[in-house]
């Protein structure tokens, strides 16, 4: 082997790394574009049923059926900012007219509360905050400032809705659209096994997002009724934040619940703590802990094994799995993504034998 082939190997080496450097460096560039086009997807994904249904049951024409999609996606979203805006109008009003010294103040007396609280019960819980003085440390001047920043991101919000909406509509009108874009990059051999595994990708996919769809429903209305037996205002939002919240698998259910119960405490700041607030806690924690179970033993094995074909143990390890290694977009993308690799692995590797025992529900 001579110095010129050597020289050659290592110049084509070096250009490989750069290119796969700029490559990396350009997707870092566009990654709001990227993150468009994957909520595209998904929203392609849940609406495909519907656009579908209106094609084939009603003869809608495609194009019809699409804006009909749309609209109906579109009215749904509307709906759920129109359940939030009185809230959280009100709730800038409040915090636009907020006394921080007054906030403050009520915070230590709540503070207070919960220690004679639990005085009396024989269990002295100040001794370890006293160390701390974690209440005097505290920046209440962050809340109004928090909400400049949400009202500064709102322009932002609205480009990236009008992007996603537009992308989706492009998505559900010509469904082979995203596929066609991938195949340009794929040899002409494997196209057909590519274009199986896009089809049967979609079709399990549509199936799973349409069924978080009803996982959510069946918490909201699970915790809608729980709260507002138990008397919590805002029942109806904070119902559907901790049900929107469930979609992030183990983690999402734990700030669900923590988001709960701080919401039912603040709520309640100006009653007694072993009167009121405390045995609303109480109930509001069964309340949680009934819906959680129904989701776990009821739900979600049921979106699983009928979605995606997996068993619930092959998913939590792989959730486990994701979640290390990605964080919490791990634990979201983790069982689409896993899904989507086991119908690659059986349409390109089905004479495996590991590969046969992990898609044989497929």
């Amino acid at each position: 082997m001579n110095s010129k082939i050597i020289a050659n190997g290592i110049l084509r080496a070096i250009g490989i790394v750069l290119g796969i450097a700029l490559l990396f460096y350009f997707l870092y560039k566009i990654e709001s574009v990227i993150v468009y086009i994957a909520i595209a997807v998904v929203i392609s994904l849940i609406g495909r049923p519907i656009v579908l249904f209106l094609r084939h049951r009603l003869k809608f024409k495609n194009t019809i059926a699409v804006i009909v999609t749309m609209l109906l996606l579109i009215g749904l979203f509307v709906g759920l900012v129109l359940l939030f805006i009185p809230l959280i109008v009100e709730q800038g009003h409040n915090l636009s007219l907020l006394d921080i010294k007054k906030l403050q103040l009520n915070i230590e007396s709540l503070y207070q509360e919960v220690i004679s609280y639990f005085q009396l019960k024989n269990i002295d819980i100040e001794q370890s905050f006293e160390n701390s003085s974690w209440l005097s440390k505290i920046d209440y001047s962050i809340i109004p400032d928090f909400l400049n920043s949400v009202i500064s991101g709102l322009g932002s919000f609205s480009v990236g809705l009008f992007s996603v909406l537009f992308i989706s509509f492009f998505f559900l009108k010509d469904s082979k659209l995203f596929e066609n874009g991938i195949l340009i990059f794929v040899p002409k051999s494997k196209e057909s096994g590519l274009t199986n595994s896009f089809n049967k990708i979609k079709d399990l996919l549509s199936r799973y997002f349409v069924g978080l769809i009803f996982q959510i429903l069946i918490l909201f209305i699970i915790y809608t009724v729980g709260l507002l037996i138990v008397g919590v205002e805002n029942a109806v939002v904070i119902a559907f934040l901790c049900a929107l919240l469930n979609l992030v698998p183990y983690v999402g259910p734990i700030v669900g619940g923590v988001l709960m119960l701080t919401l039912t405490m603040t709520s309640n700041l100006g009653e007694g703590f072993s009167t009121v607030i405390f045995s609303k806690i109480i109930w509001v924690s069964v309340v949680f802990i009934f819906g959680q179970l129904v989701d776990n033993f009821g739900s979600q094995p049921i979106i699983f094994s009928k979605s995606v074909k997996s068993h619930p143990l092959e998913i939590f390890l792989v959730i486990l799995i994701a979640g290390m290694l990605f964080g919490v977009i791990g634990l979201i993308v983790a069982i689409p993504a896993y899904t989507a690799i086991k119908v690659v692995l059986k349409e390109f590797l089905s004479e495996n034998e590991i590969v046969k025992k992990l898609t044989k529900g497929l």
